[in-house]
Parts: C-alpha cells; structure tokens; sequence
C-alpha cells in the first residue's frame, strides 16, 4: 500500500444563487464536508487534484459550461487525526490543504461516489455550522467576500 501525500484540496462547491454543497461520509454518519482529497502523485498538480476530487466525489465536471473553477490562494496546515495517520508515512503528522472555490448552475446534478451516503445545498452560514472541520467552515465562510 502507498502512503498517502500530505498535500490536499478542499473545493468549495456553490451555486449562482449561494447554496453551499454538503457531502456526508459513509464511514462516518452526520460528518458533513466539502469535496476534499490528496493529490494522487508528487507531480499531480492541485489543480487537477480539485478537478479529478470534485468528478469522483460528485460526478460534476468542473471544467464544463457553466462552472468556474478558482483557485482561492489560501493554504491551511493542519494535524492529521491520530486516528488517519496510518495512512501516511511514519512520522507525517501534518497536512497541507489547499483551498478552491467551484461555483455552479442551481440545476447541477450531483451524483455520490461510495464514499458519501448523503448531500445537501445549504446556505452559506447553515453550511459552514454543519462542517466537521474547523477549516472547511472557514473556506464556506469566505464566500461572503465574492
């Protein structure tokens, strides 16, 4: 088994009209988030990291028509949970996640992989108060400023 990289995205997924996207994870019920995921290899870049996170997780193309994908300048390092340290290398504590901002149609269709059981399009405050991770309702709460 590979290690996981610790350098991620987190895309935040919203709306023209300012509906923030919720996803809930399988293994954990009522652990609500944005898109997140790790780069996949040392030369994939965050970029495509947030374009191939947000087609997995939620079947949304984020190059298509209509979406606009941004790249948010924004940077937080984190602990890694005691408990998902097994998935990196020895002696990794901390992550690097990036942040983007995806905005998209109201019409958009959202199709969960196996990873989340669950989705919701709230507003921004609901969304941000729902999130698990501390850095993720911040990133929602930054869209008051677009």
């Amino acid at each position: 088994m590979a290690f996981k990289i610790p350098r991620s995205v987190l895309v935040v997924i919203y709306t023209t009209d300012a509906s923030v996207l919720l996803l809930e994870r399988s293994s954990q019920a009522g652990f609500w988030q944005s898109v997140t995921g790790s780069v996949d290899t040392e030369t994939e870049s965050l970029w495509d990291t947030a374009v191939r996170e947000v087609a997995e997780e939620t079947g949304i193309d984020a190059l298509s028509d209509g979406c606009v994908l941004s790249d948010w300048d924004l940077e937080n390092v984190y602990e890694i949970y005691p408990a998902w340290r097994h998935r990196y290398a020895p002696g990794v504590h901390r992550n690097t996640e990036h942040v983007f901002g995806l905005c998209v149609p109201v019409e958009t269709v959202v199709r969960l992989s196996d990873e989340h059981t669950a989705y919701k399009w709230l507003s921004r405050v609901d969304a941000a108060d729902a999130c698990f991770s501390p850095s993720n309702a911040e990133a929602i709460l930054l869209l008051a400023r677009l």
